[in-house]
């Protein structure tokens, strides 16, 4: 994986000063060690991308019942972590099973069976991204990869769930959404969500 360039502009206001540090964002497959990192980093974004969309108290709801990682992403090799200078900046990944969104916590295990590629699509899953380097082009690069690798397990048609964060990234990469639905939450409350879904680009 090519690594992505990152362009920092500094200003020193009393000599006016520019300076630019250019820094290499890695992108690799995610590890069985990097879970510890990754669940600070999912509840890092989480709290702080969320507001404004969620309240408080669905966001952490969420944070117990439903956001967390996905070890089964990482068994399956489809799951993928951005470093800088080696600090994780952010996460994601696809599925050949049929999990739409969640964290180990919130799935059962018959719900995550292998999908077929010839008539249903692979899944978009789990994207994240340290506030600090929110907006910087680290989500689309994860997706691009994700997309490139379905797509040669023979998907042609990717489908995710998408929070309401969430949503501009995934419609900037050509993303519809289907439907929205709500994920409930204990004490009564409700996470909005919505099923978004994409044809692949020979």
């Amino acid at each position: 994986m090519e690594p992505l360039s990152v362009a920092i502009l500094l200003l020193e206001i009393s000599g006016l000063i520019y300076y630019i540090r250019v820094m290499q964002i890695k992108i690799r497959q995610a590890k069985t060690e990097d879970i510890a990192v990754l669940r600070s980093l999912i509840f890092a974004s989480v709290r702080a991308l969320s507001q404004g969309y969620y309240s408080n108290q669905q966001i952490e709801s969420a944070l117990v019942d439903m956001f967390g990682v996905d070890t089964q992403l990482i068994e399956d090799g489809t799951y993928y972590v951005a470093e800088i200078e080696g600090q994780l900046v952010g996460c994601g990944g696809w599925s050949k099973r049929k999990t739409l969104y969640g964290g180990d916590q919130a799935k059962a295990p018959e719900e995550d069976s292998l999908l077929n590629p010839e008539t249903e699509p692979a899944r978009i899953r789990a994207f994240f991204v340290h506030p600090e380097w929110a907006r910087r082009g680290i989500g689309r690069r994860i997706i691009e990869i994700c997309e490139q690798a379905a797509q040669d397990a023979g998907f042609t048609r990717f489908e995710l769930g998408a929070t309401l964060p969430g949503e501009p990234l995934y419609k900037a990469c050509g993303y519809e959404v289907i439907e929205p639905f709500d994920r409930p939450l204990p004490g009564g409350i409700a996470l909005p969500l919505l099923r978004m879904r994409k044809q692949a680009i020979p």
